[in-house]
């Protein structure tokens, strides 16, 4: 599996919004399905979305209608755009691959160091 670092966190206020990304230095990003997951203080880790290397998001509850993953494998990036943050989605945010192309394929591990969303006033 490939190896990211992630970026974009930081602290906002609620409705705010932010842009994480995670890139790799690895090859073969346009082979594998990428997903984004959090971990809140003294909780597990929660899927939030995943894309499939054919594109097709998919979104856990949580991020429906507020956020937006994509995928540019020329940068070997994959960016989750999120918009009307609410102190609930204060976590560290990893992204990581599938074991396939497919997200429902599943499979995720190799977790990165993360990076820190913290929504408050």
């Amino acid at each position: 599996q490939l190896q990211f670092v992630e970026s974009g966190g930081g602290l906002v206020q609620p409705g705010g919004s932010l842009r994480l990304s995670c890139v790799t230095s690895g090859d073969g990003l346009d082979n594998y399905a990428v997903g984004w997951f959090r971990q809140a203080p003294g909780k597990q880790y929660e899927a939030v979305s995943c894309i499939s290397s054919d594109g097709s998001p998919y979104y856990q509850n949580v991020a429906k209608d507020r956020f937006t993953i994509s995928r540019d494998n020329a940068k070997k990036t994959v960016y989750l755009q999120m918009s009307n943050l609410r102190p609930d989605d204060t976590a560290v945010y990893y992204c990581t691959t599938a074991a396939g192309s497919d997200c429902r394929v599943g499979g995720f591990a190799s977790w990165g160091q993360g990076t820190q969303v913290t929504v408050s006033s």
